[in-house]
């Protein structure tokens, strides 16, 4: 197993690859457990044959090295919460494995063999939402899933929550037994807010891809100017990420005929001679004019975002540190979290302003005072009587305020515990589930969005004339969601659509 990317992850989470251990992993695992064996004799190794924490200060005694372990898994499972999903709760797992083989743990083979076998079973700890502070790394959540390693708790298995035993015994599965540090190594570390972290990404590449997509199509609604997203204008500004977004607009709306050119119209002298007062629109409202500008620092975020997780899920981020090349044994701290929670923070932030752009140009197709072009809230039928998309707006604007407010930083959030020991800690994990709910927050402002933008496409009675792609996305949401004339509730359409707007494939960068 090489470099665990994203893309292979993500291959991972939609199940079309699986982890395994290679043969080259399996070797250095067991150097690397053979060393620390014979390495740890005569010595004083945290987490070894110490205590843990402010507890360090205590030698453990050589006929209790291994119920140490037991004791510390055993001691840490009392997170608290829903259990995280069990799609993101398989890539914590796959996380957890792919740090640990690197070969810098300690950690057994047969330990992390039979982590190995729950993955291939499909056999996913349940673990608590709440419990992590993201110092130590994840000591709550990744106890968990040693627990159910070593066959307590319980995990996902076949579509319900059983009590590991349960599921171990239907898969003929032996639990793992705790030697020399796994357990430790088990749970020292950032592999939940890490394996949160990268599913969050792979949903918030789709997320970015949509609200392009759907900012390209409202600028067909409206008929603007196509300049705003022209290389012209945005290659004179040096940021990429907007020049690539303002890139993609112009492919996704190229084989067109909606879009106006000032050249001419504005720029036309026989066009506007003897006019006053132009009752077309000199400039466009910004959250049609200025999307290059708004998603652009989105898109750089999530690609810098991308390359923070992708090292973490691939660095040793536990405590100590095996070094076979200079047979040693280091002691620090990379279980700290604060990669992962700074960039989780960031990425919240950019898709709450993602969000808000939504909600905007979906309060541009409501407001017929501003658009000028649609009847108050889309509505196809009578004014009063029926009321069109007008519910769907309260839904948005509730959404977009609860992103708002849950975009404030974990990161900065520090609260001494452990009896001081962790006297800075990251949060990381706290960070990477709230950066979830914000993302799953905009995929709900995005289904309303889209709904709208359908409803706006059969008002215009132009689809003929608007781009291939938009007429894809016109296709795409009719599979799911009818054109609304009468009132009807669209709740379950909004979930159905939802789900497809999540599962889609969208690589447009």
């Amino acid at each position: 197993m090489g470099r665990l990317t994203i893309e292979k992850i993500e291959e991972i989470f939609d199940r079309k690859d699986s982890y395994r251990l290679s043969s080259e992993q399996k070797e250095k695992i067991q150097n690397s457990y053979d060393f620390l064996k014979e390495f740890s004799k005569n010595k004083v190794i945290y987490g070894i044959n110490t205590g843990f924490g402010p507890m360090a200060q205590y030698r453990i005694s050589d006929d209790k090295l291994e119920e140490l372990q037991y004791n510390l898994i055993h001691s840490h499972c009392n997170g608290t919460g829903e259990y995280i999903s069990e799609e993101y709760a398989r890539i914590v797992m796959v996380c957890r494995l792919n740090t640990l083989a690197l070969g810098y743990s300690g950690s057994s083979l047969q330990y992390l063999e039979t982590l190995e076998k729950f993955l291939e079973k499909d056999i996913i700890s349940c673990i608590p939402t709440h419990g992590g502070v993201g110092a130590s790394g994840d000591l709550l959540q990744l106890a968990h899933v040693a627990h159910t390693l070593i066959g307590h708790g319980q995990v996902y298995y076949k579509g319900e929550v059983v009590d590991t035993a349960v599921a171990l015994k239907a898969e003929g599965i032996e639990p793992a037994k705790l030697m020399l540090r796994d357990g430790l190594g088990a749970i020292n570390g950032t592999s939940c807010m890490s394996g949160i972290a990268a599913v969050n990404l792979i949903k918030a590449k789709k997320l970015i891809g949509w609200a392009i997509h759907a900012s390209s199509i409202m600028n067909e609604l409206t008929s603007s100017y196509d300049d705003s997203f022209s290389s012209e204008l945005n290659n004179s500004k040096l940021h990429k990420g907007q020049q690539k977004v303002a890139s993609i607009m112009r492919d996704l709306v190229k084989d067109g005929s909606v879009l106006k050119q000032r050249n001419a119209h504005l720029f036309n002298e026989e066009h506007i001679e003897g006019q006053e007062y132009f009752s077309e629109k000199v400039q466009e409202y910004y959250s049609l004019r200025c999307v290059p500008q708004v998603i652009g620092p989105v898109l750089e975020t999530y690609e810098y975002c991308k390359q923070i997780v992708e090292d973490e899920v691939n660095s040793a981020n536990d405590n100590p540190i095996i070094c076979m090349d200079t047979k040693n044994v280091y002691h620090g701290g990379n279980f700290h979290g604060d990669y992962i929670a700074l960039e989780m923070d960031k990425l919240k932030i950019a898709v709450t302003k993602l969000t808000m752009l939504m909600e905007r140009q979906l309060n541009f197709l409501m407001h017929s005072k501003l658009n000028q072009i649609f009847p108050p809230f889309l509505n196809m039928e009578k004014l009063g009587f029926n009321f069109g998309l007008q519910g769907m707006q309260f839904t948005a604007v509730s959404t977009t305020a609860e992103n708002q407010t849950l975009s404030m930083p974990m990161y900065i959030h520090s609260i001494p515990n452990n009896g001081d020991n962790q006297d800075i800690v990251s949060m990381g994990t706290n960070a990477a589930v709230m950066t979830q709910k914000v993302i799953d927050n905009a995929f709900e402002v995005l289904t309303i969005l889209t709904i709208s933008i359908a409803q706006a496409i059969d008002l215009s009675n132009k689809i003929d004339q608007k781009a291939s792609s938009t007429r894809e996305f016109y296709n795409f949401v009719r599979e799911i969601v009818p054109t609304l004339k009468q009132d009807i509730a669209l709740h379950p359409h909004q979930m159905k659509l939802k789900k497809k707007l999540l599962n889609a494939e969208k690589n447009l960068f």
